[in-house]
Protein backbone atom coordinates (compact mmCIF):
# COMPACT_ATOMS: atom_id res chain seq x y z
CA UNK A 1 0.00 0.00 0.00
CA UNK A 2 2.59 2.39 1.00
CA UNK A 3 4.41 1.54 -2.24
CA UNK A 4 1.65 2.10 -4.37
CA UNK A 5 1.07 5.19 -2.32
CA UNK A 6 4.61 6.26 -3.11
CA UNK A 7 4.63 5.50 -7.30
CA UNK A 8 1.91 7.75 -7.36
CA UNK A 9 2.81 10.34 -5.56
CA UNK A 10 5.82 10.35 -8.01
CA UNK A 11 3.75 10.05 -10.92
CA UNK A 12 2.12 13.12 -10.09
CA UNK A 13 5.03 15.24 -9.78
CA UNK A 14 5.95 17.32 -12.71
CA UNK A 15 9.15 16.31 -13.17
CA UNK A 16 8.13 12.47 -14.42
CA UNK A 17 5.94 14.23 -16.39
CA UNK A 18 8.20 16.54 -18.37
CA UNK A 19 8.36 16.23 -22.00
CA UNK A 20 11.54 18.06 -24.09
CA UNK A 21 9.50 20.39 -25.74
CA UNK A 22 8.00 22.06 -22.62
CA UNK A 23 11.67 21.94 -21.10
CA UNK A 24 13.01 23.70 -24.31
CA UNK A 25 10.54 26.22 -23.78
CA UNK A 26 11.48 26.82 -19.96
CA UNK A 27 14.58 27.74 -21.39
CA UNK A 28 13.45 30.30 -23.47
CA UNK A 29 11.53 31.51 -20.97
CA UNK A 30 14.34 31.60 -18.79
CA UNK A 31 16.29 33.17 -21.28
CA UNK A 32 13.53 36.15 -21.91
CA UNK A 33 13.28 36.90 -17.90
CA UNK A 34 17.34 36.57 -18.54
CA UNK A 35 17.07 39.42 -21.19
CA UNK A 36 14.23 41.59 -19.14
CA UNK A 37 15.90 41.41 -15.59
CA UNK A 38 19.91 41.38 -16.63
CA UNK A 39 20.08 43.05 -19.72
CA UNK A 40 16.93 45.94 -19.33
CA UNK A 41 15.31 44.60 -22.74
CA UNK A 42 11.21 45.76 -22.35
CA UNK A 43 11.14 44.29 -18.80
CA UNK A 44 7.66 45.58 -18.47
CA UNK A 45 6.71 43.48 -21.17
CA UNK A 46 9.37 40.56 -21.30
CA UNK A 47 8.90 39.67 -17.52
CA UNK A 48 4.88 38.88 -17.47
CA UNK A 49 5.39 37.17 -20.84
CA UNK A 50 8.58 34.76 -19.99
CA UNK A 51 6.57 34.20 -16.56
CA UNK A 52 3.50 32.81 -18.38
CA UNK A 53 5.74 31.04 -20.31
CA UNK A 54 7.05 29.25 -17.72
CA UNK A 55 4.02 28.39 -15.69
CA UNK A 56 2.34 26.63 -19.14
CA UNK A 57 5.13 24.78 -19.54
CA UNK A 58 5.57 23.47 -16.00
CA UNK A 59 3.28 19.65 -16.40
CA UNK A 60 0.63 19.65 -14.52
CA UNK A 61 0.11 23.10 -12.85
CA UNK A 62 -3.24 23.44 -15.07
CA UNK A 63 -2.84 27.29 -15.45
CA UNK A 64 -3.57 26.89 -19.26
CA UNK A 65 -6.68 24.22 -19.40
CA UNK A 66 -9.31 25.07 -21.98
CA UNK A 67 -12.26 23.95 -19.13
CA UNK A 68 -14.63 21.51 -19.76
CA UNK A 69 -19.03 21.89 -18.88
CA UNK A 70 -17.85 20.27 -15.21
CA UNK A 71 -14.51 22.33 -14.69
CA UNK A 72 -13.38 25.48 -14.44
CA UNK A 73 -10.51 26.61 -17.28
CA UNK A 74 -7.05 27.73 -16.05
CA UNK A 75 -6.12 30.88 -14.45
CA UNK A 76 -4.24 32.12 -17.24
CA UNK A 77 -6.68 30.65 -19.60
CA UNK A 78 -9.38 32.15 -17.90
CA UNK A 79 -7.41 35.86 -18.93
CA UNK A 80 -6.52 34.70 -22.27
CA UNK A 81 -10.28 34.11 -23.10
CA UNK A 82 -11.24 37.97 -23.16
CA UNK A 83 -8.50 38.15 -25.53
CA UNK A 84 -10.71 40.90 -27.56
CA UNK A 85 -11.27 43.23 -24.88
CA UNK A 86 -7.58 43.38 -23.51
CA UNK A 87 -5.65 44.75 -27.14
CA UNK A 88 -8.21 47.92 -26.93
CA UNK A 89 -8.00 48.88 -23.48
CA UNK A 90 -4.30 48.89 -24.31
CA UNK A 91 -4.86 51.31 -26.99
CA UNK A 92 -6.95 53.40 -24.50
CA UNK A 93 -3.69 53.55 -22.14
CA UNK A 94 -1.30 53.94 -24.79
CA UNK A 95 -3.63 57.04 -26.57
CA UNK A 96 -3.43 58.16 -22.68
CA UNK A 97 0.12 58.65 -22.53
CA UNK A 98 0.45 59.72 -26.35
CA UNK A 99 1.23 63.26 -27.47
CA UNK A 100 0.37 63.71 -31.00
CA UNK A 101 1.86 67.22 -30.75
CA UNK A 102 4.89 66.08 -33.22
CA UNK A 103 2.63 64.46 -35.41
CA UNK A 104 0.08 67.50 -35.93
CA UNK A 105 3.20 69.76 -36.15
CA UNK A 106 4.45 68.08 -38.67
CA UNK A 107 1.85 66.23 -40.93
CA UNK A 108 4.71 64.89 -42.82
CA UNK A 109 5.24 62.40 -40.69
CA UNK A 110 2.45 60.84 -41.75
CA UNK A 111 4.00 59.58 -44.50
CA UNK A 112 7.06 58.02 -42.99
CA UNK A 113 3.97 56.16 -40.66
CA UNK A 114 2.49 54.69 -43.64
CA UNK A 115 5.59 53.53 -45.26
CA UNK A 116 6.96 51.23 -42.03
CA UNK A 117 3.80 49.85 -42.74
CA UNK A 118 5.13 48.17 -46.19
CA UNK A 119 6.83 45.54 -44.24
CA UNK A 120 3.10 44.15 -43.91
CA UNK A 121 2.14 44.32 -47.14
CA UNK A 122 5.31 42.99 -48.20
CA UNK A 123 5.50 39.83 -46.03
CA UNK A 124 1.80 39.31 -46.56
CA UNK A 125 2.88 39.09 -50.72
CA UNK A 126 5.61 36.62 -49.41
CA UNK A 127 3.61 34.10 -46.65
CA UNK A 128 1.34 33.20 -49.34
CA UNK A 129 3.21 33.24 -52.57
CA UNK A 130 6.16 31.60 -50.72
CA UNK A 131 5.22 29.44 -47.60
CA UNK A 132 1.47 28.59 -48.29
CA UNK A 133 -0.99 30.21 -45.80
CA UNK A 134 -4.06 31.22 -46.37
CA UNK A 135 -4.68 34.80 -46.95
CA UNK A 136 -6.10 35.03 -43.03
CA UNK A 137 -2.86 33.51 -41.86
CA UNK A 138 -1.33 35.90 -43.68
CA UNK A 139 -2.44 38.88 -42.48
CA UNK A 140 -1.81 37.55 -38.94
CA UNK A 141 1.64 36.76 -39.51
CA UNK A 142 2.64 40.11 -41.27
CA UNK A 143 0.69 42.64 -38.98
CA UNK A 144 3.63 41.66 -37.12
CA UNK A 145 5.88 43.65 -38.91
CA UNK A 146 3.95 46.94 -37.61
CA UNK A 147 5.61 46.68 -34.13
CA UNK A 148 2.25 46.63 -32.19
CA UNK A 149 1.57 43.59 -30.09
CA UNK A 150 -2.24 44.02 -29.52
CA UNK A 151 -2.72 45.02 -33.27
CA UNK A 152 -1.17 41.54 -33.50
CA UNK A 153 -3.22 39.58 -31.11
CA UNK A 154 -7.08 42.03 -31.80
CA UNK A 155 -5.87 40.83 -35.29
CA UNK A 156 -5.29 37.73 -35.02
CA UNK A 157 -8.13 36.76 -33.05
CA UNK A 158 -10.14 37.39 -35.47
CA UNK A 159 -8.80 36.23 -38.71
CA UNK A 160 -6.21 33.05 -37.31
CA UNK A 161 -7.03 32.55 -33.47
CA UNK A 162 -5.03 28.95 -34.04
CA UNK A 163 -1.90 31.02 -34.77
CA UNK A 164 -2.38 33.24 -31.75
CA UNK A 165 0.63 32.00 -29.99
CA UNK A 166 3.01 31.80 -32.25
CA UNK A 167 1.88 35.61 -33.34
CA UNK A 168 1.50 37.39 -30.51
CA UNK A 169 5.46 35.96 -28.28
CA UNK A 170 6.48 36.95 -32.02
CA UNK A 171 4.90 40.49 -31.68
CA UNK A 172 5.77 41.11 -28.19
CA UNK A 173 9.48 39.74 -28.54
CA UNK A 174 10.22 41.90 -31.28
CA UNK A 175 8.79 44.86 -29.85
CA UNK A 176 11.06 44.36 -26.86
CA UNK A 177 13.90 43.74 -29.02
CA UNK A 178 13.61 46.90 -31.14
CA UNK A 179 16.98 48.40 -30.09
CA UNK A 180 18.39 45.10 -31.00
CA UNK A 181 17.55 44.73 -34.48
CA UNK A 182 16.61 48.46 -35.88
CA UNK A 183 20.25 49.86 -35.49
CA UNK A 184 21.98 47.93 -37.88
CA UNK A 185 19.26 47.96 -40.51
CA UNK A 186 19.16 52.16 -39.75
CA UNK A 187 22.99 52.17 -40.31
CA UNK A 188 23.00 49.89 -43.46
CA UNK A 189 20.82 51.93 -45.31
CA UNK A 190 22.13 55.60 -44.38
CA UNK A 191 25.59 57.45 -44.58
CA UNK A 192 27.46 59.34 -41.44
CA UNK A 193 26.88 62.26 -43.35
CA UNK A 194 22.80 62.04 -43.56
CA UNK A 195 23.00 60.52 -39.93
CA UNK A 196 24.65 63.79 -38.47
CA UNK A 197 21.92 66.00 -39.62
CA UNK A 198 19.88 68.46 -36.98
CA UNK A 199 16.62 68.88 -37.38
CA UNK A 200 14.67 72.33 -37.24
CA UNK A 201 12.71 72.65 -33.67
CA UNK A 202 9.05 71.62 -34.63
CA UNK A 203 6.27 74.24 -34.22
CA UNK A 204 4.23 74.30 -31.39
CA UNK A 205 0.74 73.03 -31.57
CA UNK A 206 -2.73 74.83 -30.02
CA UNK A 207 -4.79 73.30 -27.15
CA UNK A 208 -7.32 73.02 -29.96
CA UNK A 209 -5.25 71.37 -32.43
CA UNK A 210 -4.55 68.51 -29.96
CA UNK A 211 -8.55 68.01 -29.11
CA UNK A 212 -9.78 68.40 -32.77
CA UNK A 213 -7.38 65.69 -33.61
CA UNK A 214 -8.27 62.65 -31.87
CA UNK A 215 -12.07 63.41 -32.96
CA UNK A 216 -11.07 63.79 -36.45
CA UNK A 217 -8.77 60.92 -36.83
CA UNK A 218 -11.93 58.43 -35.17
CA UNK A 219 -14.41 60.26 -37.59
CA UNK A 220 -12.50 59.67 -40.81
CA UNK A 221 -10.63 55.76 -40.45
CA UNK A 222 -13.71 54.67 -38.61
CA UNK A 223 -16.29 55.83 -41.57
CA UNK A 224 -13.49 54.28 -44.12
CA UNK A 225 -12.60 51.64 -42.20
CA UNK A 226 -15.19 50.23 -39.57
CA UNK A 227 -13.10 47.33 -39.21
CA UNK A 228 -10.39 49.58 -37.22
CA UNK A 229 -12.59 51.29 -35.14
CA UNK A 230 -11.75 49.46 -31.78
CA UNK A 231 -8.47 50.10 -31.90
CA UNK A 232 -8.62 53.70 -33.57
CA UNK A 233 -11.74 54.25 -31.09
CA UNK A 234 -9.75 53.74 -28.06
CA UNK A 235 -6.89 55.45 -28.85
CA UNK A 236 -8.54 58.36 -29.81
CA UNK A 237 -10.36 58.10 -26.94
CA UNK A 238 -7.60 57.82 -23.98
CA UNK A 239 -5.74 60.75 -25.97
CA UNK A 240 -9.16 63.00 -25.60
CA UNK A 241 -9.11 62.20 -21.86
CA UNK A 242 -5.28 63.40 -21.91
CA UNK A 243 -6.25 66.59 -23.89
CA UNK A 244 -9.14 68.29 -22.97
CA UNK A 245 -7.95 69.20 -19.38
CA UNK A 246 -11.42 68.05 -18.00
CA UNK A 247 -10.90 64.37 -17.52
CA UNK A 248 -7.73 64.12 -15.90
CA UNK A 249 -8.71 61.54 -13.04
CA UNK A 250 -9.81 59.82 -16.63
CA UNK A 251 -6.39 60.01 -18.11
CA UNK A 252 -4.69 59.09 -15.11
CA UNK A 253 -6.43 56.14 -14.61
CA UNK A 254 -6.31 54.52 -18.28
CA UNK A 255 -2.26 55.60 -18.47
CA UNK A 256 -1.87 53.82 -15.01
CA UNK A 257 -3.59 51.60 -12.88
CA UNK A 258 -5.74 50.29 -15.99
CA UNK A 259 -3.04 50.12 -18.42
CA UNK A 260 -0.50 47.96 -15.96
CA UNK A 261 -3.27 45.71 -14.93
CA UNK A 262 -4.78 44.96 -18.52
CA UNK A 263 -0.49 44.64 -19.39
CA UNK A 264 0.16 42.01 -16.67
CA UNK A 265 -3.22 40.40 -18.10
CA UNK A 266 -2.63 40.47 -21.65
CA UNK A 267 1.41 39.61 -21.09
CA UNK A 268 0.75 36.74 -19.09
CA UNK A 269 -2.18 34.76 -21.21
CA UNK A 270 0.48 35.13 -24.35
CA UNK A 271 2.98 34.08 -22.43
CA UNK A 272 0.87 31.05 -21.12
CA UNK A 273 -0.20 30.44 -25.12
CA UNK A 274 3.06 29.27 -25.89
CA UNK A 275 2.82 25.56 -24.54
CA UNK A 276 6.01 23.70 -26.13
CA UNK A 277 3.96 20.50 -27.81
CA UNK A 278 1.77 22.70 -30.26
CA UNK A 279 4.22 26.30 -30.30
CA UNK A 280 7.42 24.16 -31.63
CA UNK A 281 6.10 23.19 -34.95
CA UNK A 282 6.98 23.97 -38.46
CA UNK A 283 4.78 26.80 -38.77
CA UNK A 284 5.61 28.33 -36.04
CA UNK A 285 9.61 28.99 -37.22
CA UNK A 286 7.87 30.27 -39.96
CA UNK A 287 6.17 32.59 -38.67
CA UNK A 288 8.77 33.66 -36.39
CA UNK A 289 11.03 34.21 -39.50
CA UNK A 290 7.94 35.69 -40.97
CA UNK A 291 8.29 38.78 -38.09
CA UNK A 292 11.36 39.95 -38.48
CA UNK A 293 11.09 39.84 -42.62
CA UNK A 294 8.12 42.06 -41.96
CA UNK A 295 9.63 44.13 -39.10
CA UNK A 296 13.13 44.60 -40.68
CA UNK A 297 11.46 45.51 -43.95
CA UNK A 298 9.13 47.86 -42.70
CA UNK A 299 12.15 49.66 -40.85
CA UNK A 300 14.11 49.49 -43.54
CA UNK A 301 10.95 51.16 -45.98
CA UNK A 302 10.78 53.65 -43.13
CA UNK A 303 14.35 54.72 -43.19
CA UNK A 304 14.59 54.57 -47.57
CA UNK A 305 11.08 57.48 -47.47
CA UNK A 306 12.99 59.20 -45.02
CA UNK A 307 15.94 59.48 -47.38
CA UNK A 308 13.87 61.13 -50.17
CA UNK A 309 12.18 63.25 -48.11
CA UNK A 310 15.77 64.38 -46.66
CA UNK A 311 17.08 64.94 -50.77
CA UNK A 312 13.16 67.33 -51.07
CA UNK A 313 13.91 68.66 -48.41
CA UNK A 314 17.16 70.17 -49.26
CA UNK A 315 19.47 68.28 -46.75
CA UNK A 316 16.59 68.72 -43.79
CA UNK A 317 15.27 65.89 -42.61
CA UNK A 318 17.13 63.57 -40.91
CA UNK A 319 16.51 59.70 -42.24
CA UNK A 320 16.80 58.03 -38.58
CA UNK A 321 13.04 59.16 -38.31
CA UNK A 322 11.58 56.94 -40.74
CA UNK A 323 12.60 54.11 -38.98
CA UNK A 324 10.34 55.41 -35.92
CA UNK A 325 7.07 54.79 -37.94
CA UNK A 326 6.69 51.17 -36.95
CA UNK A 327 4.32 51.77 -33.89
CA UNK A 328 6.78 50.06 -30.80
CA UNK A 329 6.35 53.61 -28.84
CA UNK A 330 8.45 55.12 -27.64
CA UNK A 331 11.05 52.80 -28.09
CA UNK A 332 11.28 52.90 -32.12
CA UNK A 333 11.45 56.93 -31.83
CA UNK A 334 14.58 56.41 -29.07
CA UNK A 335 16.36 54.44 -30.89
CA UNK A 336 16.60 57.05 -33.31
CA UNK A 337 17.10 59.12 -31.30
CA UNK A 338 20.27 57.17 -29.67
CA UNK A 339 21.51 56.17 -33.07
CA UNK A 340 21.43 59.56 -34.11
CA UNK A 341 23.69 61.57 -31.16
CA UNK A 342 26.16 58.76 -31.40
CA UNK A 343 27.39 60.46 -35.12
CA UNK A 344 26.61 63.70 -33.99
CA UNK A 345 26.10 64.05 -29.54
CA UNK A 346 24.30 67.71 -30.19
CA UNK A 347 21.79 65.76 -32.02
CA UNK A 348 18.30 65.58 -30.48
CA UNK A 349 15.66 63.50 -32.95
CA UNK A 350 13.45 63.06 -29.92
CA UNK A 351 10.59 64.67 -30.58
CA UNK A 352 10.89 64.50 -34.41
CA UNK A 353 10.85 60.57 -34.76
CA UNK A 354 7.95 60.89 -32.51
CA UNK A 355 5.65 62.04 -35.18
CA UNK A 356 6.18 58.91 -37.25
CA UNK A 357 6.32 56.68 -34.54
CA UNK A 358 2.60 57.84 -32.87
CA UNK A 359 1.95 57.67 -37.18
CA UNK A 360 2.71 54.35 -36.63
CA UNK A 361 0.67 53.66 -34.65
CA UNK A 362 -2.69 54.92 -36.12
CA UNK A 363 -0.46 53.40 -39.49
CA UNK A 364 -0.64 50.10 -38.10
CA UNK A 365 -4.46 50.13 -36.51
CA UNK A 366 -5.04 51.13 -40.29
CA UNK A 367 -3.08 48.26 -41.95
CA UNK A 368 -5.36 45.81 -39.65
CA UNK A 369 -8.63 47.21 -40.60
CA UNK A 370 -7.57 47.09 -44.22
CA UNK A 371 -7.02 43.51 -43.67
CA UNK A 372 -9.81 42.84 -41.80
CA UNK A 373 -12.41 44.11 -44.23
CA UNK A 374 -11.07 42.30 -46.63
CA UNK A 375 -10.46 38.82 -44.33
CA UNK A 376 -12.76 38.60 -41.50
CA UNK A 377 -15.55 35.89 -42.13
CA UNK A 378 -14.16 34.57 -45.18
Amino acid sequence: MLAETLNNFIHSTGIVNLEYKSVIMIGVALFFLWLAIKKGFEPLLLVPIAFGMLLSNLPLTGVFDPGTENSAPGLLMAFYSIKFILPSLIFMGVGAMTDFGPLIANPKSLLLGAAAQFGIFFTFIGAIAIFGFTAQEASAVAIIGGADGPTAIYTTSKLAPHLLGAVAVAAYSYMALVPVIQPPVMKALTSKKERMIKMDQLRAVSKKEKILFPIIVTLVVSLLLPAAAPLIGMLMLGNLFRETGKTDRLSDTAQNALMNIVTILLALSVGASAVGPTFLVAKTIMIVVLGIVAFVFGTAAGVLLGKLMNVLSGGKINPLIGSAGVSAVPMAARVSQIVGQKENPSNFLLMHAMGPNVAGVIGSAVAAGVLLSMFDGF
